[in-house]
């Protein structure tokens, strides 16, 4: 994202092709589009000169693959579905045509009982970054390859504007990690910005963005880290303790960061 011109370019479900950040760039440089999906995604990658078809399976991950295999796919992110123990393929537990139009009004403000049972520290690597040039002008970026054993088709909030990393050139930026199926549903990084705009300080605007989703699934995992026009910065977490760097002109090297839940 580019918080001069508010320009974005995303891609997701691309496969074969290694340089996601690269593709996600060239949409935004090279199209009046935002997100580019699937096949298509890699087409456009390929015909932009990005190297591919590439095999991105690597020993490990094929290993890891086996063994979830012979585990019965367990676990995994599928719910009221049978069978619950195997590897499918899977029905729904109840015909959509058997199920009552039943609106009920139970945990509509209160805390909901979906938390973040498969994400952990370990299987998902999504890496956030935030720029600011010698200009003050403001780059903001997110590269994902998503979490381990996810539903194929499942798209998180790496390519989403909001969720992932948000960026305005007149307040700040911010970066997020963690269940992107959760996160993406209240965009904590344009949160962040906005209560940045709002007067809030880095650390208040990061805090106040988890304590929302926080709210309501008080058991997913998740971070953001917020910094403001003029390099402050600071970071907030529940569910695990974040680390994030950062590197200024005055520091010799980078600087690593821990936040507590």
């Amino acid at each position: 994202m580019n918080a001069a011109t508010m320009e974005v370019g995303a891609v997701a479900a691309m496969r074969h092709v290694k340089d996601g950040i690269k593709a996600a760039k060239l949409v935004m440089q090279h199209t009046k589009h935002t997100l580019l999906v699937g096949q298509k995604a890699s087409d456009f990658a390929l015909s932009m000169g990005l190297p591919g078809p590439t095999n991105l399976s690597s020993p490990e991950s094929m290993a890891m693959w086996s063994a979830w295999k012979d585990n019965h796919c367990q676990p995994n992110f599928w719910r009221s579905v049978i069978p619950i123990d195997d590897c499918g393929p899977y029905h729904a537990t109840q015909s959509f045509r058997q199920t009552p139009a039943i609106c009920s009004t139970r945990n509509l403000m209160g805390a909901i009982d979906q938390g973040s049972s498969h994400i952990s520290l370990y299987n998902h690597d999504t890496i956030a970054m935030a720029v600011i040039d010698k200009m003050g002008d403001i780059g903001v970026g997110t590269s994902t390859n998503g979490a381990s054993f996810k539903i194929p088709g499942r798209v998180g909030d790496g390519p989403i504007v909001g969720s992932s990393a948000y960026a305005d050139n007149e307040i700040g930026a911010c970066g997020a990690t963690g269940d992107g199926d959760i996160m993406m549903r209240f965009l904590p990084c344009y949160q962040v910005v906005e209560s940045m705009r709002l007067g809030m300080e880095p650390a208040l605007a990061a805090k106040d963005a988890i304590l929302r989703i926080a709210k309501r699934f008080p058991d997913f995992v998740g971070a953001v880290f917020a910094v403001n026009k003029n390099g402050v910065h600071a970071g907030a977490c529940h569910g695990w303790t974040f680390q994030y760097s950062v590197r200024s002109p005055d520091m010799k090297d980078v600087e690593i960061f821990t936040v507590v839940p």
